[in-house]
């Protein structure tokens, strides 16, 4: 019998599933190390106080305050004759001579009908064009968004200058136009700048001021407008007489006082940035307030139009260290005199020697280091570090049986100096400040220097603190 074929081996499968630990997946383990790095590091930022820093720099701030005043002129108010329609033909702010036509009234209303369509035919001259420019600038630069008032009163004063405009045109004319009988010619009785407006403030001089005068809510500007009908006997134009004029300024007594010795203050104009000195003098109004009294000789016709001015007093300019507001922090220290502070050689420190108990109840000294903050030439008193020392510590002179108890404390001005990685007061001595910044004294002994780091922000940090980079 043939025998069959042998059976082939049979492959073995080998099941791992169970008895047997799976492969280590090493990428896995990566992402799972760098994820818990990652979970540490933004805990630690969010737990970790972050401090801004501010770079000390050279700088300077003009000591210039802002002040709203009353301009005082030699104001003289014209009247009007008779009843009926103005035309001007001097423009509001020009200079006039004596005898010099400003305007006409006319009874009837015959010159104003006569004279409608001729400003229409006119060419505006290189002079007229000058004017019409001239007011323009001047309102751009004096505008004000929070006084819109401004804007009625430069509406009146181009009409009166169109009007003028057109009524010199056909002036040659009149007496064909009108007729002399109903035609009333009003010129000027004196010399001066012509101003066709009045608030009741002319014929006041500084010492009548009060308090209430400078309330711009209250007051009230008058203004006449060509081709209206005026009352008669109405105030109808004012004419002021003199280059000399004043401006009057609430003022701190001191301020003032210090600026009437020295006679003269530089002044910057807001309207228009003009700059002028003047003299100065302190007076005190009827309400008892202090007010400056500023006096100029020129430039009056510049603002014949302003009853209200705002400028700036130019002291003088500082020049230091610049540095942010927030960043001043006042500290305490402790004064100690020479005798007890043993100079070993470190910058910035003293070594004290303290009397200190030891556990058997034995008296004993141990020496301690503390920082010097700063000296006081008068008192021959260093400032010293309030933390390392406490009130009623006994100190001991070298070589000497001399002691002397911690008690007097003192504040100091000062910013915290973070060059070397923690917050390190540094005493500062400001020369003028404004509202965010202090120009400080360079150079001193235990001060700052340029391009020292300092804290931004000095209460977002404590005395000593590490600072993060």
């Amino acid at each position: 019998m043939a025998q069959g074929r042998p059976n082939r081996k049979q492959n073995k499968v080998i099941d791992f599933q169970n008895g047997t630990a799976p492969r280590l997946n090493i990428g896995l383990i990566i992402i799972g190390f760098i994820f818990v790095q990652m979970l540490i590091y933004v805990i630690s930022f969010f737990n970790t106080s972050h401090v801004e820093r501010h770079e000390v720099r050279e700088g300077s701030l003009t000591m210039n305050t802002t002040y709203t005043g009353i301009a005082l002129r030699e104001e003289t108010i014209v009247t009007n004759p008779s009843a009926g329609y103005v035309n001007f033909y001097i423009y509001d702010g020009e200079r006039t001579a004596v005898g010099d036509l400003v305007y006409t009234v006319d009874e009837t209303g015959r010159l104003e009908k006569g004279t409608s369509g001729q400003f229409e035919e006119s060419k505006l001259s290189d002079q007229e064009l000058r004017e019409f420019r001239s007011e323009i600038i001047n309102y751009v630069h004096a505008f004000d968004d929070k006084n819109f008032d401004s804007v009625y009163d430069f509406k009146r004063s181009l009409k009166n200058t169109v009007a003028k405009i057109s009524n010199v045109n056909f002036l040659k004319n009149l007496e064909e136009l009108t007729g002399n009988d109903v035609i009333n010619y009003c010129y000027a009785p004196t010399t001066g700048i012509v101003s066709y407006w009045t608030d009741g403030y002319e014929g006041k001089t500084a010492e009548d001021l009060t308090e209430e005068d400078f309330k711009k809510e209250n007051y009230e500007k008058k203004q006449v407008i060509g081709s209206e009908v005026v009352e008669k006997e109405a105030p109808i134009y004012k004419i002021c007489t003199s280059e000399l004029w004043d401006v009057v300024i609430p003022i701190n007594p001191e301020l003032g006082e210090q600026l009437q010795e020295e006679g003269y203050v530089k002044v910057k104009f807001q309207k228009n940035q003009y700059e002028s000195w003047a003299s100065t003098k302190m007076i005190y109004g009827t309400d008892g307030n202090a007010y400056l009294k500023l006096s100029f000789n020129n430039s009056m016709v510049t603002f014949v139009s302003d009853r209200f001015l705002d400028l700036q007093l130019i002291l003088e300019e500082e020049k230091g260290l610049k540095i942010p507001k927030t960043a001043i922090v006042e500290k305490e220290f402790f004064l100690l005199t020479e005798p007890y502070l043993i100079d070993e050689g470190q910058k910035g420190k003293r070594t004290v020697i303290r009397q200190c108990y030891l556990e058997d109840g034995t008296i004993s000294t141990e020496r301690v280091t503390v920082g010097i903050y700063s000296y006081d030439e008068e008192t021959g008193k260093y400032y010293v570090d309030a933390e390392l020392l406490n009130t009623g510590d006994i100190l001991h002179q070298l070589n000497s049986q001399a002691t002397d108890v911690v008690r007097e404390r003192a504040t100091l001005i000062g910013v915290y100096n973070i060059n070397k990685g923690y917050a390190d007061f540094r005493e500062i001595s400001i020369l003028y400040q404004n509202d965010e910044y202090a120009i400080v004294k360079s150079g001193t002994e235990y001060g700052l220097k340029v391009y020292d780091y300092i804290v931004l922000n000095a209460e977002s940090v404590k005395d000593q603190q590490f600072i993060n980079k």
